[in-house]
């Protein structure tokens, strides 16, 4: 997959930096705005996508009522948020400039193509894929599909259930945390919920960094304060997550991956909540104390994030994720669970997998992702809703 971004050969701006590629959408609604403006916005749900584009990228615009693609174009500028644009009645804040590349060339019954490409206008195209494309638009047909036409690990995807399942710990080109860092946080978790429940500009809280994933993945338009009782690096604060150096009620999202017991050492530190054992009512006094610590720093409506792994040990099952829920919502109002797919621990191997099934244990296959919010104060609607119901 690309390794490097190589910008567009245009003679404005000639480098060895070759383009990444976007197909943008509207409707028979936008699309004269989009093409006489050539200004393409998107709604919140496609934001991330948005701020993947750079200058000199490739774009192309399909309309979605019409099955016609347009094309092609080369951004101007890297993706763009204002919360004031008038555009849509605001409801499409995120935006990129464009250019055109001579005269636009229109494609009809675009989906057909698409799909003997093998490509969807929600994938990042390679520029293997934009030349691809870019063939089609030129009447020839005899493109064939092909992987390599998708970057998959460029961004991560917008999850729409509660399972979340992704092969690697990062993503792009640049390491998002340490992966060598013990327990190292999958990079796309954080990723999802600053999409869902921040903006840009927001401030985004890691109190237990760890190799800072989370600096990493929040560099995309948001601002990050990072904290660590041990720091693995120059911006990560030394801080005890249960006294943080923050004033009340300035942070707008919260994500923790926090220690699931004393099954990894971390550091030395005498006051580290990863030195007690799950199975003792300590471990979650201390971690309550953070929950309580981190709700005094948020705003009233912000969102944490707290993952969490259960234990299972000589025999002994502990369900750290349950009791963790159960004290969070003692401060919190529940939003979900999500189920997150546990890969590359240590216990993968074939060799866990056989004592698993020769001794009758499991091996861990997921993690809790805990959602929850920091009360609104807004008095909770009465649930009407009207179920379905199947006669026997």
């Amino acid at each position: 997959m690309l390794a490097q971004r190589l910008k567009a050969p245009s003679q404005d701006n000639p480098s060895n930096i070759t383009p990444m590629g976007f197909i943008f959408v509207c409707t028979d609604k936008s699309e004269k705005y989009m093409l006489e403006s050539l200004t393409f916005p998107q709604s919140k749900a496609y934001g991330h996508r948005v701020f993947a584009v750079k200058p000199e990228d490739y774009i192309f615009l399909y309309n979605l009522d019409a099955d016609t693609l347009y094309g092609s174009f080369l951004a101007e500028t890297e993706g763009q948020y204002d919360p004031n644009l008038e555009l849509f009645e605001g409801k499409y804040p995120y935006y990129v400039k464009v250019k055109t590349i001579g005269k636009i060339k229109k494609l009809k019954n675009a989906s057909i193509f698409l799909s003997k490409l093998g490509i969807s206008w929600r994938d990042y195209l390679t520029n293997k894929g934009v030349r691809a494309l870019l063939s089609v638009l030129e009447g020839k047909t005899a493109v064939k599909k092909d992987e390599g036409y998708i970057d998959k690990d460029y961004r991560p995807p917008i999850f729409s259930t509660t399972l979340w399942d992704y092969p690697k710990q990062s993503y792009g080109t640049t390491p998002k945390g340490n992966n060598k860092y013990p327990g190292v946080t999958p990079a796309f978790i954080i990723y999802n919920l600053i999409w869902r429940y921040t903006k840009p500009g927001d401030l985004v809280l890691d109190p237990m960094a760890g190799s800072g994933t989370t600096i990493d993945v929040c560099k995309e338009e948001r601002r990050v304060i990072a904290f660590d009782i041990v720091p693995t690096r120059k911006d990560i604060v030394q801080a005890d997550a249960r006294a943080l150096p923050l004033k009340d009620g300035v942070v707008d999202l919260v994500f923790i991956d926090s220690p699931y017991g004393d099954n990894i050492k971390y550091n030395d530190h005498p006051r580290n909540i990863g030195h007690i054992p799950a199975t003792e009512e300590r471990f979650y006094d201390e971690l309550e104390k953070v929950m309580v610590e981190c709700n005094r720093v948020m705003k009233e409506g912000a969102v944490l994030g707290w993952l969490i792994g259960d234990q299972w040990a000589k025999g002994v099952f502990v369900p750290v994720g349950l009791k963790i829920y159960e004290r969070l919502t003692k401060h919190f109002e529940p939003i979900d669970i999500v189920c997150v797919v546990r890969r590359n621990q240590a216990s993968n191997t074939l060799f866990w997998q056989s004592k698993a099934l020769q001794h009758n244990f499991f091996l861990r296959g997921f993690k809790y992702l805990i959602i929850v919010r920091k009360s609104s104060k807004r008095k909770l609607k009465e649930l009407n809703i009207k179920w379905s119901f199947y006669e026997r």
